[in-house]
């Protein structure tokens, strides 16, 4: 029988069973210390996770974790800290066996044992009231959200779709955090300098900010004040920086498009080049004085002239900022890959009628005789002695290809074409340096009635094929395109005239047509000017196609309709010629 079940006098404990006691009640106490409100259960989790240590010294995992939080500022901490347990009271409340959500809970409890840690460790306290309220305004909405569900799905369990949904972004959340770390811990490297002075600068602007901010909500006079400041400050920096930026920018754009010597070594320059060229056209023009007893002299010369700019951007890209002392010897170069001078001696055998003197003996009736002297013709050869001279003018382009310039110096000569060196106006106002179709003549349509003169409007038609042509110094067909006298005598040649003159230079045109008076000018007369470049005679030659109007279809650059009654062409009017 059990004496301690029936009898009413207490059984007496052994000491031993009274220990058991004394260690249940322990156990008791303990499991009641969890079940106390969040800050109790915080700082228990705080003491296991010490080690049994008394102090508040930090683990190297959460030393490293404040680390980690404070460079985000503390602000950021507290929403995130309450974020957190929202989100965990939300999730106890769902959970259903979900071990996706217990796997969650034991992250969020240690984010906030860490965010007791910082608060431990000297953070303000000020914003607890704040993160409370936003702690009720999140449960509430939760609440909400949780309520629409359970009506929707049932108070005891979520639907599948739901779960999976938050499981899901629950997995992608510490994917994406673990990502995060890993590069970040990649970029900066453990222990180094760099990341080190990112960590305090990141701390310090947290800093900046969160007080930044404080103050600003507390004075949102100041802030308004501020804002207008900062918007005059940066808008005076970008101008001064656009234009600091636009300064370089036009220095050095100014500097590639420019001719970099002195104005007047430029002209004396081109001064010099044409003094070569002064010499050469005195060289032409003595040819039958240094080469007497030719039966005939036969020329076919181009143009002795050039574009001054072209000359003035070879040197510029050649020496940039030179002298006159210093291109003579390139001068030279230049010009001998320009022009070029060649005479031939040709000898043909030819026959011709000589008309002889021979005596014979008369028969008088008488019986005397006498003697007389009578004339006749015979055909006879002879050698006919012929001196051909032919100039080319190659242009200056042929200098630029000669010279083998780079990639770089042929773009650079192409842009100072292109912006004349930035001087327009430096070579005055010669013709050749300052190309263009004048507007007002673009579409200009020669009067019907000149055209019923078949022989001008033979030249008009074969002229007209090629307005638009570029001016190309010693230029004489439309295979090489043409200069102003290689343009006048293709066309002359070739309109179905029956004319044969040859290529002819401008003052070769002038001598081999007949003077015409202004007042008497018709369709299809030559214009000439002179001054246009350094030569004697004529320099230039056009085709009149209205002579009341004054207008000319000539090789300009490019080929084109022009009036010759402008202020240039009337400073260098030289006479009229006719074909004949």
């Amino acid at each position: 029988m059990n004496e301690e079940k029936y009898t009413r006098n207490p059984v007496k404990k052994s000491p031993k069973s009274k220990e058991k006691k004394d260690e249940g009640r322990t156990a008791e106490k303990k499991h009641g210390s969890k079940l106390k409100n969040e800050t109790s259960a915080n700082k228990s989790y705080r003491e296991k996770l010490r080690y049994g240590k008394k102090d508040n010294s930090l683990t190297v995992d959460e030393a490293k974790k404040l680390r980690k939080m404070k460079k985000q500022g503390r602000r950021k901490i507290y929403k995130d800290q309450a974020v957190a347990a929202s989100v965990r009271k939300t999730a106890i409340r769902n959970e259903d066996n979900n071990s996706g959500t217990d796997s969650l809970n034991a992250g969020l409890a240690v984010a906030e044992n860490g965010a007791g840690k910082i608060r431990e460790h000297g953070q303000s306290r000020k914003y607890a009231r704040k993160i409370h309220k936003r702690n009720e305004h999140l449960e509430a909405v939760q609440g909400a959200k949780g309520a629409k569900e359970a009506g929707e799905a049932g108070e005891s369990t979520m639907s599948a779709t739901f779960k999976a949904n938050r499981k899901k972004m629950m997995q992608k959340e510490f994917a994406e955090a673990a990502a995060k770390k890993k590069a970040k811990e990649a970029a900066n490297g453990v222990g180094s300098i760099t990341k080190r002075f990112t960590d305090k600068a990141e701390d310090l602007m947290g800093r900046l900010a969160e007080w930044v901010t404080e103050f600003f909500q507390e004075h949102p006079g100041i802030l308004l004040i501020a804002l207008l400041i900062l918007i005059v400050v940066l808008l005076v920096s970008s101008l001064l920086t656009s234009c600091s930026v636009m300064g370089g920018g036009v220095n050095g754009t100014t500097v590639v498009t420019s001719f970099t010597a002195e104005d007047d070594d430029i002209r004396q320059v081109e001064a010099d080049y044409v003094a070569l060229e002064t010499e050469l056209q005195n060289k032409v023009d003595s040819i039958e004085t240094d080469y007497p007893g030719y039966d005939e002299y036969n020329y076919s010369l181009s143009e002795i002239s050039h574009n001054p700019f072209e000359l003035a951007a070879l040197l510029t890209v050649l020496y940039e900022n030179y002298t006159p002392s210093q291109v003579q010897s390139m001068l030279q170069t230049i010009f001998d890959y320009q022009y070029t001078l060649t005479t031939q001696r040709i000898v043909e055998t030819r026959t011709r009628t000589e008309t002889r003197t021979g005596h014979r003996t008369v028969h008088h009736a008488d019986g005397t005789t006498s003697s007389e002297t009578y004339t006749y013709e015979v055909e006879v050869e002879y050698e006919y002695y012929i001196l051909k001279v032919t100039l080319t003018n190659h242009g200056i382009s042929a200098a630029v290809a000669a010279l083998n310039l780079t990639q770089e110096q042929m773009e650079r000569y192409t842009l100072l074409l292109e912006t004349r060196g930035n001087k327009p106006d430096i070579f005055g106002d010669n013709v050749y340096a300052n190309p263009g179709v004048s507007e007002e003549y673009e579409r200009y349509v020669v009067p019907g009635e000149y055209l019923t003169d078949q022989q001008f409007a033979n030249m008009l038609n074969e002229a007209e094929k090629y307005l638009g042509y570029p001016y190309v110094w010693g230029g004489s067909s439309p295979s090489t395109s043409f200069d102003c006298s290689g343009f006048v005598s293709y066309v002359i040649n070739n309109c179905g005239n029956g004319w044969n003159y040859g290529r002819l230079t401008a003052n070769g045109w002038k001598n081999a047509t007949a003077r015409v008076a202004a007042s008497d000018v018709k369709p299809g007369d030559l214009v000439f000017f002179q001054g246009t470049y350094n030569t004697s005679g004529a320099s230039h030659v056009g085709i009149v196609v209205d002579p009341v109007n004054k207008i000319m279809i000539h090789c300009g650059n490019p080929i084109q309709y022009a009036s010759y009654d402008t202020a240039y062409w009337r400073s260098h009017a030289y006479c009229y010629g006719r074909i004949q």
